[in-house]
Formats: structure tokens, sequence, C-alpha cells
């Protein structure tokens, strides 16, 4: 890993490519901790890319390896380490078997769960081959679990403070001497191993679920963070959303997927959120993709062959927020109306980044004389085109938004519908709402 990770440097190559937002922060803590040779704690809280970050090291790894065919360690056939595979050598020599394996058999890992025993990480004695005529004694007897079968690759365990402290325990030698050691007797396996775990800040204290002896046998410890910015959230956005190719063009404005990314930023400041276990970038995935859906489920309905988000559809991003939040507001308080107010919190900020209200005197001089607009995410986009685009200064606005481009019917919708409903939350416009129905007045 070290010496691939060095040949990645010099050649100017993202040693983890895909990763967001941590390029000047973890990564480079990371790769300390590799060209060090020292094993791996990431510690963060739920949905910041730690078990992504943990796979992502298997590219570190050589693309394939020879070793002893049969192999339950992946051993070096030029330094073996099991004893069967020594024996084998000395008999065989030259003509011993090899096989070449890839990195995805050298890569293993495991969510640590309570029931988790010794057996299934570092093995047992196999009952099947004691009956075989072998003595307990003999290390032949054993079948090796998760680490030793990851011998010569990368071993990570996500969520290590879960682990009951006796199997804690029993990591103690692997991590520090490399020795396995099952049923009383000992086994001299110095494993090529490298460890990685993650871990959950509150877990991983003295005060926690984690004892101090195996928190000290970790080199290094790296802690990972949220998106700072909403430029990164964006992009993680975009490159995790589920994508089904179809019939319908699907556009999304900058601003919508600003909106997006605003509403998960505010909920992780927010004191109506716990935020001990932390905010996902979950939720922006998720809530992006059902804004998405919404919209095609539009066009789908209307026959039309663009779709876009629009500020009626965000409603559809209730069902992927409250399920992955802690709401901690008290009384009568309810979770869907704490992730509302987010929501208009973050139009709001998105609005106020583009525009004054002071630039829509005209339009809001015609609101005065009694105009009213109908909105509703069912309305056919023409209709916004044909009602919208013919207010005062709305025609300008929109294509503010839209780069000064014809972004189609469907995004002239979606921008109508920002611009009155941030005049609206900017004490502009009044707002009546009914049966899916929105009404902006003065």
């Amino acid at each position: 890993m070290r010496k691939n990770l060095i040949a990645k440097l010099k050649g100017g190559e993202s040693p983890f490519p895909g990763l967001v937002g941590y390029e000047e922060t973890v990564l480079p803590q990371v790769e300390n901790a590799i060209l060090s040779g020292q094993d791996l704690v990431l510690l963060g809280e739920r949905g910041q890319a730690k078990t992504r970050l943990a796979r992502a090291l298997v590219n570190l790894l050589d693309e394939e390896v020879p070793a002893m065919e049969g192999c339950e360690i992946n051993d070096n056939p030029y330094r073996p380490i099991c004893r069967q595979c020594r024996e084998k050598l000395e008999e065989e020599g030259d003509d011993a078997e090899i096989e070449w394996i890839g990195r995805d058999r050298r890569y293993g890992e495991k969510l640590a769960t309570p029931d988790i025993t010794i057996a299934d990480l570092i093995g047992e004695v196999d009952p099947i081959k004691v009956a075989e005529g072998r003595y307990l004694s003999d290390e032949l007897t054993i079948h090796y679990g998760l680490i030793p079968r990851t011998n010569r690759g990368i071993f990570a365990i996500n969520e290590l403070p879960d682990l009951a402290e006796r199997i804690q325990v029993g990591l103690l030698n692997v991590m520090e001497e490399r020795d396995v050691q099952i049923r009383g007797y000992k086994v001299r396996l110095p494993l090529d191993l490298f460890v990685v775990a993650t871990a959950n800040p509150e877990d991983y204290t003295n005060r926690g679920r984690i004892i101090t002896p195996l928190k000290d046998r970790f080199g290094s410890q790296v802690r990972t963070h949220y998106p700072r910015t909403l430029e990164h959230e964006i992009a993680i956005m975009e490159a995790e959303r589920r994508v089904f190719p179809g019939e319908i063009e699907v556009i999304v404005p900058d601003y919508m997927k600003e909106i997006v990314a605003e509403i998960t930023h505010l909920a992780r400041k927010s004191g109506d959120i716990s935020q001990h276990s932390g905010v996902s970038v979950r939720v922006s995935i998720t809530s992006y993709e059902n804004l998405i859906s919404n919209a095609v489920k539009r066009a789908i309905r209307l026959g039309e062959p663009q779709a876009s988000p629009r500020i009626s559809d965000l409603p559809a991003v209730l069902a992927s927020v409250t399920g992955k939040v802690e709401v901690e507001a008290l009384g009568d308080v309810r979770e869907e109306r704490v992730v509302e107010k987010l929501i208009q919190g973050a139009v709001l900020n998105v609005f106020n980044r583009r525009f004054r209200p002071q630039e829509f005197e005209a339009l809001l001089a015609r609101f005065e004389s009694g105009l009213v607009f109908e909105a509703s995410d069912s309305m056919p986009s023409q209709r916004y085109v044909a009602l919208g685009l013919e207010l005062p200064g709305m025609r300008h606005a929109v294509g503010r938004l839209n780069g000064h481009t014809d972004g189609g019917p469907a995004a002239t919708a979606s921008a109508v519908e920002f611009i009155l409903e941030g005049l609206h939350l900017s004490r502009r416009l009044n707002k009546d709402r009914s049966a899916g129905h929105t009404r902006y007045r003065r």
C-alpha cells in the first residue's frame, strides 16, 4: 500500500477518487497513516463516508498477488506462514501450485454487532478436522476467521465500539503482535494486514464502549466531517443519486439543488434536531431523489417531455428527512413542522443570495392592484410560461436564474414559483394554500 501510494503521489494521481470535501482535511491524514504503516480508525458521525473511504483503500493494493493455491489465508508462496503451506512447499518445491488473487479477495469487512464471536473474527477449532484424527493442539485443526483470511490485505471493522469487550480484548494481539490465539494455545501468524475501523465519537471514549488498550493500538485517529460547503454537498448529491434512464429529460436548476443542500446544512445547525448522531449526507441524497421523482411523476401525468422540480415539489422531501433526523423540540411540535421550517429557511436563504426584494417593485405593484397568481404542482408548465412571463420584471429574473438561456417551459415554471415563494418568505406577498393549490396575493 505504501509503495502504491507513493507512486500515485509522484504521478499526481488522486489516491482516493470520488471522495468530495476531504482533500484538505481527512485525506492528508489518511495518507500519513499509510506512509507510517499505522492502523487507522475513522472517527465521525453517521453518513460521513467512513465506510466508503475504507473501501477506497483497496485501490492502493497490488492488482493481483500470487498465493499458495487452496490456502485459507492467502499465503505468500515465497514466505509461507501457515504450517500446511510450509509443509506443501517442502514436499513439492517449485512444483507447488499457486494462484493469483485480486484486490477484492484481499479486502474483508465486518459490521460490529454484540453477537460477534472470536470464531467469526479470529477462528475456531474445526471439530470435523479433529474427527479426522488430528490433535486439538495441531495448527491444522483451525478454521480461520475473517481477519486471518484477509492476510496480505485490508480488514475493516465498522462501528468498532459495538464489539463486546471480551471480543475487543481478543483483537489486542492481532493489532500489535499479529499473534492468533485460539482455545488456549498460540499459533504464531505474522499477518501482513492493514486494519481500519470506524466509530462514532460518542462511543469511542474511555467512558464509552471502547477499551483503552485497543484504542491505544491504532496508530492514527482521523476525524471525518460533513461537507463544509454547499458545493461539496451538491457534488455528492449528483454523484450518489440513482439515475433511471428514460424518455423524460430531467432539468434541475442550480437553485433547486442549492435548496436541497441548504435544508441539510440548516438541519445540522438547528436546535430542534439532535446533533449527537448527526444529520447524514444521505438526507441530501434521498431528498434530491424524491424531489426529482415528484417532478418526473408530474411530467408523466401531464404528458410533458421535460421535468424540472418546483417549489411546490418540496413537500416530497418530508419523507426522506423525517426518517433520518431526531427531533428534540418540546411540546406538541411535530417532525413535519420542524422540517417545513427548514425548507422555508432554505428557500429564503437561496433567494436572498440571488435577488433583493426591491428588484421586484413593479411586480409587487401589480399584486397591489389586485393580481392573484395561482400555482400548483400539477399545473402544466406552459401555463406558467403564458401567465408568469407576462408579469413585470419576471422575464428578466427568470433569465437570470436560467443563465439567460431558454431552459424550456419546465425550467421556466420552476423559476416563476421560486421567485414568488421567495417574495412570500420575504414578507412581500401573502400565500394561501388549499388542496394542493397555492394562491399568491398582496
